[in-house]
């Protein structure tokens, strides 16, 4: 087996685009559970409607790509406002059933034939980001040793980690200030916080508008990578990839959604390289694992490790099991 062929592709994914993409709508669910205790179980929804915000402005209305930016991330204000206004004042798994069954109900909404003029149905839309790769600075692949990647992967990482660069930053200045200590008192303690004078619903509220606008800034980003969006790509278990890797770095840490991103896409990329190697070589038997099945089966064992990491370090790679140990309400 080629060790070091499967070590640079797992080296590769663990800093491409998927990676940084999941890193930054991580910032976000990081920023609804491990700052606030928030339960978002429909992250994949922001996602969502970034993705289709960008997508439907420049294939069916012809609008330039920074309009339907803004109109993807309009989208996730609008779809926060509507989950939490009925939610918010009410315990936490209120908002765990209310934003999974949007995600979906979105989901199914934009794949119907209804909207398939304006979102192309089961078919989706593409060819929508020639705007963004007519901005590409880079005009040759990256060769660096066993590293290669080519300029359009090149463009999209370098965007998409300056932004979760840039909001990594931001969450950090303001998880420093006094709206911040507010979202962590009433992570720690609602009920204290509103004995204090302050508008719990308001600040919950806010966060949740922050971190579904970071959801959908990473949605819009998997569209243009992509250059194409299909309602099937947004299903429940990208949640809970997102939650994977918030855990798997530690909740409430800066650095948490970006280790637990690379960590995770380390570990996928790894195993699936492995595994095929494994097969096409024989050294696993087709009777034991086809090559069919290695897609599904890297996730058990990511998920194996997982469950190894709760029962050895449950904060995760970063995180403080002091800080995280909440009453979510």
């Amino acid at each position: 087996m080629e060790f070091m062929d499967i070590l640079a592709n797992a080296l590769r994914g663990a800093i491409g685009p998927e990676a940084a993409i999941y890193a930054l709508a991580a910032v976000g669910l990081n920023l609804h559970f491990g700052y606030t205790g928030l339960l978002n179980f429909g992250q994949v929804g922001f996602m969502l409607v970034g993705a289709y915000g960008v997508a439907v402005s420049v294939a069916t209305w012809d609008l330039p790509l920074w309009v339907g930016i803004l109109i993807g991330i309009g989208c996730a204000v609008v779809l926060a406002l509507i989950l939490g206004i009925p939610t918010l004042r009410l315990r936490g798994d209120y908002l765990a059933i209310t934003t999974i069954a949007a995600a979906e109900v979105l989901r199914y909404l934009y794949r119907s034939s209804w909207a398939e003029p304006l979102t192309g149905g089961v078919y989706g839309l593409s060819q929508f980001a020639g705007d963004f790769f007519a901005l590409n600075p880079y005009t040759q692949s990256l060769v660096l040793g066993p590293f290669s990647f080519s300029a359009r992967n090149l463009w999209v990482m370098t965007v998409t980690w300056g932004l979760v660069a840039f909001f990594s930053l931001l969450v950090f200045l303001l998880m420093r200030s006094p709206w911040g200590r507010v979202l962590k008192s009433v992570r720690e303690d609602e009920l204290a916080a509103r004995s204090l004078g302050k508008n719990v619903y308001a600040y919950k509220m806010q966060s949740l508008v922050l971190g579904g606008v970071l959801g959908a800034l990473a949605g819009a980003m998997m569209a243009m990578h992509g250059q194409t969006v299909n309602p099937d790509i947004y299903m429940p278990a990208v949640t809970f990839y997102l939650w994977a890797i918030v855990i798997l770095g530690g909740a409430s840490r800066i650095m948490g959604p970006i280790v637990g991103s690379i960590i995770f896409w380390f570990l996928l990329t790894f195993l699936d390289a492995l595994l095929r190697q494994a097969t096409t070589q024989g050294i696993i038997p087709s009777s034991i694992l086809a090559s069919s099945d290695v897609s599904a089966m890297r996730f058990v064992f990511v998920g194996l490790l997982l469950v190894l990491l709760m029962a050895f370090r449950p904060a995760g790679i970063l995180g403080n099991a002091e800080e995280i140990r909440l009453s979510v309400r």
